[in-house]
């Protein structure tokens, strides 16, 4: 069996979101984000961009489970001495911007809010695990979208740079590992979580959204360069939602339009965060699509000025795409498109499982921008059963991550600068995609369920002790 030799000091840890899994809805004066209007269920997105949606909670018609979460809020210590027992080097989570700034567009931080994370970043020092933390994760103030129409304002620049700086200027002891927006290109495909506004008619998609666009860009340089003059030693970094794209087949067509998706999808963003410039190739689509953005004096100085230390991101599946496609070649289980590749088989979710995929995508990455690297999400959502004698045998899990991980070492032989791992829901929470409790990534089992029953006890998977032998053993024990 091959051995794999990973870095010293390689960040292998676990990773989510606040509004996926702390609760505390309406506690410590937090206001409302876009993922507490969220109902549980597939069509969550879809009723969340219906015409008319009012971006208010109706109870009686629905169920809300990002209310409660997994409860992280009350039982923060409990979870991080589990992450700590499998041995976390870092911890990868989000502040909820609506518990720093309720409403968004207020001028004075809620302590109330600044307290509660003080009180986390202080636990997972006792146990000798170093927070990563993700600016803003789906959790736009609901305020800032009804009132300004998300991040299509001019705006809310001015409040995310209030945000940032009063977040870094409390945590500056605390807390050397940053990431701006989480997912940032996934506004191509779910607008109303990334970038803060619905797609209600089809102009939307163009000037709007890019512009949208632009703003987060802007307010990213900010955040980079406050973050460099208030922690002069802390790392902060871009996030994106990677997935390397295949042609069908060797057909000039195929490959052409494939080479098009990657680059539009995947290093659209990644290039102005990274490269601190537009990208050549986005030009042709502006001047197509009749796209004339609002960039005022001094913002492309301060996109320059405002790169990222590193690259973070998250690796799920990959893409195959098809210039022509039928509605049947279509595949239904990824949430980016493309057609079935007969060569992958598939999660129950319908998600294509492809390990070799991650390598590909380390690769492709550096080559590109030669800057560190961090696998920030990867996992993969599954029905867990609970025996009779309360174990979980989630063997389909260790197979999934274990293949992953040999992948990533398999990059770093290739030359890739990887720092570290964070596998997704490493504690079951609520789904960001269907609102379900039942699609499990997590190495610890909550009990809570789809309709909102459950005990909240938490259990440990068969997964717990393997991850816990691979970070002991800084990845050789695979």
């Amino acid at each position: 069996m091959k051995s794999y030799h990973f870095p010293e000091g390689f960040l292998w840890g676990g990773a989510t979101a606040a509004n996926q899994m702390e609760g505390g809805f309406g506690e410590g004066n937090k206001g409302l984000n876009i993922a507490d209007v969220l109902p549980g269920g597939k069509e969550r997105l879809s009723i969340l961009q219906t015409p008319g949606f009012n971006f208010e909670i109706d109870k009686e018609k629905y169920y809300y489970p990002n209310h409660e979460g997994i409860d992280f809020y009350h039982r923060y210590k409990e979870d991080i001495a589990l992450f700590a027992e499998m041995g976390f080097k870092v911890f990868r989570m989000s502040i909820a911007w609506t518990r720093i700034f309720p409403n968004g567009d207020e001028l004075e931080a809620n302590e109330e809010g600044l307290a509660f994370y003080d009180r986390v970043f202080d636990e997972l020092h006792k146990h000798g695990i170093e927070p990563v933390v993700t600016i803003s994760h789906y959790e736009m103030p609901v305020n800032l979208v009804k009132e300004y129409g998300g991040w299509r304002s001019r705006e809310v620049v001015t409040f995310f740079e209030r945000y940032v700086n009063a977040i870094f200027n409390r945590y500056k002891d605390k807390v050397k590992y940053w990431m701006t927006f989480n997912e940032i290109n996934s506004g191509l495909v779910m607008p109303i979580m990334g970038l803060g506004f619905s797609i209600q008619k089809e102009e939307d998609r163009y000037t709007p959204t890019f512009q949208a666009f632009h703003h987060q860009f802007v307010a990213s340089a900010i955040a980079v360069k406050a973050c460099h003059q208030i922690i002069p030693d802390a790392k902060i970094g871009c996030m994106i939602l990677y997935a390397p794209v295949y042609s069908y087949d060797s057909n000039p067509k195929n490959v052409m339009y494939a080479l098009q998706e990657e680059r539009f999808f995947n290093y659209f963003c990644g290039d102005v965060q990274v490269r601190g410039e537009y990208p050549a190739f986005i030009n042709r689509y502006f001047k197509e699509h009749n796209i004339e953005l609002d960039i005022r004096e001094g913002d492309l100085e301060l996109i320059k000025e405002g790169t990222v230390d590193y690259i973070g991101f998250s690796y799920y599946m990959s893409r195959t795409e098809k210039k022509e496609k039928s509605d049947l070649e279509n595949s239904q289980g990824n949430l980016i498109g493309g057609v079935k590749n007969p060569f992958l088989k598939a999660s129950d979710w319908g998600w294509e499982i492809d390990p070799e995929g991650l390598r590909i995508s380390l690769n492709q990455l550096y080559d590109r921008y030669q800057v560190p690297l961090f696998v920030v999400e990867n996992g993969l959502g599954a029905y867990d059963k609970v025996d009779e004698d309360g174990s979980i045998n989630d063997d389909y899990r260790i197979d999934y991550l274990r293949e992953h991980i040999k992948a990533m070492g398999e990059a770093i032989e290739d030359g890739v600068d990887l720092m570290g791992y964070t596998s997704w829901g490493c504690i079951d929470l609520v789904s960001a995609s269907s609102g379900e409790f039942s699609k499990r990534y997590g190495f610890i089992y909550v009990d809570k369920h789809d309709d909102g029953s459950g005990t909240l006890e938490r259990k440990k998977k068969k997964s717990f002790f393997w991850y816990k032998d691979v970070i002991a053993t800084n990845g050789e024990k695979l």
